[in-house]
């Protein structure tokens, strides 16, 4: 195609007349200063201009225009045509390299910026996501305190359900006060068919509110609760003896001796024959009961579910007991020792489970060797009851062993207030006779001065009780009266401060962090030696933090000095916003407020 297309240009060329030629050249010409008016930037609208027709008036338009003045500046004006078009091709190249750099640059910040508003919004989605899952813990917790108030409610009133003493009993588990005698399958006792369904239901509502927590428990208790179910219907069919009654896998005849043998059996042994039992399962053979032996499986389930929860019961009691000891200060040998053996052998398990297997018949001697190993298994480990534990509580009680323990005086709390013991018979000589005069207790003086000093008190006010120690502080008149503390009732007083800040960053559902803004101190001195001396405060700077100053109270004898902590901030004197500096009826009060400065343009 190449070839033809020359020689039909080569044939054009060769008939073409003079002027046909000379249009040919000037058309070539202007596509050539087309390509070259686009290469430099052009827009449509100056495509079609030329030295004549222009209406700029230049007859050198289509030429380059050449600043000699810059030219010179830049000595560079001795370079001839040729080379400053390299030059500006050189220039103009390096130009659109740069403005592709600045294009890809732009390209990728705005790939970086929509990334970055991408994670921001995935992060606001997993805050939100937290949030929301926070809310619905907040709200299964709320279901399972209303569910837990309930059952307190119709214990308190005489109408609880199964479910109520249940939870009950594992809410005891985490007091240390509160103790639970009985096994916690006992309240099945006289319950109906129709009571064990709707306990099994509501444990698998507790299940699901408690999220995890005592999860074995309530699963043994649903366990026993099933087979206790099963149980009452196999009576209820057997005292109609319908047709339609289906076939149990243990034979009544032997349900009595299967009962003896699973009776008095720890969990661990319990758990041996569950094994051999399964693994016979699996094993098979021809001469094999399935039915019977699944049955047995079944009952075997109950009979360790009952024994965890007996074991579990114990050694919350032994827990229990051993905590009221250490805090009454008693050494003692464990309550409940239990003697350790070799754990059984799957041997002993397979023959259980052959004394298990005995058909029904005549012979005797299965009985009397499933007998005899219950009761050896019986004296190998103790099986705890109630009574023992009962016995060793009135024991200890009548050893003594409950009395209180002395305390040194380097125990002691460091706001405690110790009396003598002389000033203490003293004083209750005198409220003893106080009642046989007048025969009305009247409240002392202590109970009066924080009633006093609680008056008034809202919701947005908080005791406030942290004290300064003061060292090496002595009084000339330590040698005639015993320096002892006042005793005092403060209050601190915090809020929200709605300034513009919090105004934009908060609001009421999810307020701003509360400030102090005001304090109230009540200081008791009902026993100064000088009544007319009234109680002076001192404002002192604090050393370790510039924020807080101490705020010190002196009275006289037989008083110490008495210091308190505080925010430093400028207080409010005015009366008309609560400050209060008065000292009557033996109770020095101060209660101030800071200043709120206001901010305006």
């Amino acid at each position: 195609m190449k070839e033809e297309k020359k020689k039909q240009a080569a044939l054009m060329k060769a008939l073409e007349t003079p002027e046909e030629k000379r249009a040919r050249r000037l058309a070539k010409k202007e596509a050539k200063e087309r390509k070259k008016r686009e290469k430099m930037g052009w827009g449509e609208e100056y495509m079609g201009y030329t030295n004549t027709d222009n209406p700029f008036g230049d007859n050198n338009l289509l030429g380059t225009f050449i600043w000699s003045k810059a030219l010179e500046k830049k000595g560079i004006s001795h370079l001839d045509e040729k080379d400053l078009k390299e030059r500006n091709k050189r220039i103009q190249e390096d130009n659109r390299l740069e403005l592709q750099k600045v294009k890809q640059l732009r390209l990728e910040r705005e790939r970086e910026k929509a990334m970055r508003e991408q994670e921001l919004e995935m992060l606001q989605r997993e805050k939100e996501a937290e949030h929301f899952k926070t809310w619905e813990e907040q709200e299964d917790n709320f279901h399972l305190q209303q569910a837990k108030l309930r059952s307190k409610i119709r214990i308190r009133d005489g109408r609880a359900k199964p479910i109520d003493l249940l939870a009950k009993y594992i809410s005891a588990e985490d007091d240390d006060l509160a103790v639970e005698m009985h096994e916690p399958y006992t309240f099945l006792n006289g319950l109906t068919v129709s009571d064990m369904e709707d306990l099994v239901e509501d444990i698998q509502v507790y299940m699901e509110l408690e999220q995890g927590k005592n999860v074995d428990f309530w699963r043994d208790m649903t366990i026993i609760t099933e087979d206790e179910i099963a149980k009452l219907r196999k009576l209820e069919a057997s005292g109609k003896g319908g047709p339609g009654e289906r076939r149990d896998g243990v034979n009544a005849s032997v349900s009595s001796d299967v009962q003896s043998v699973f009776k008095g059996k720890t969990y661990n042994q319990l758990q041996v024959l569950y094994q051999g039992i399964e693994s016979k399962i699996r094993a098979g053979g021809p001469n094999l009961d399935i039915g019977y032996w699944e049955s047995l499986l079944q009952q075997l389930k109950a009979y360790m579910a009952r024994a965890r929860l007996r074991e579990r019961h114990q050694d919350v009691l032994r827990q229990k007991l051993y905590k009221l000891k250490q805090e009454q200060g008693v050494e003692s040998e464990p309550l409940f020792p239990i003697i350790k053996r070799e754990p059984a052998s799957p041997s002993d398990g397979l023959d259980a489970e052959e004394g298990i297997a005995v058909q029904p018949g005549p012979s005797s001697e299965p009985e009397a060797e499933q007998d005899v190993e219950v009761k050896e298994e019986a004296e190998g480990e103790a099986v705890l009851m109630e009574e023992d534990l009962i016995q060793q509580s009135l024991d200890d009680y009548d050893a003594g062993k409950y009395s209180p323990r002395l305390l040194g005086t380097n125990e002691l709390p460091f706001d405690a207030h110790v009396l003598e013991a002389e000033e203490d018979a003293h004083r209750l000589l005198l409220l003893r006779q106080q009642l046989q005069v007048t025969g009305n207790a009247t409240e002392s003086a202590d109970d009066i001065f924080f009633r006093k000093a609680k008056e008034g008190m809202g919701a947005d006010e908080a005791q406030f009780s942290v004290e300064m120690p003061l060292t090496g502080k002595a009084y000339l008149w330590a040698d005639k009266y015993r320096p002892r503390k006042p005793r005092f009732f403060n209050r601190v007083h915090t809020g929200f401060e709605w300034n513009k800040y919090n105004q934009t960053h908060y609001d009421f559902d999810n307020p701003p962090p509360k400030i102090v803004q005001g304090y109230k101190f009540n200081i008791f001195y009902p026993d100064l030696i000088d009544k007319r001396s009234t109680p002076e405060y001192f404002l002192e700077a604090c050393q370790d933090n510039k924020d807080f100053a101490i705020l010190r109270f002196h009275a006289g004898p037989p008083y110490e000095d008495i210091a308190f902590k505080i925010v430093n901030r400028e207080w409010e004197y005015s009366h008309r916003h609560g400050f209060r500096c008065q000292f009557a009826n033996g109770i020095f009060q101060l209660w101030f407020h800071f200043k709120r400065y206001r901010y305006r343009r």
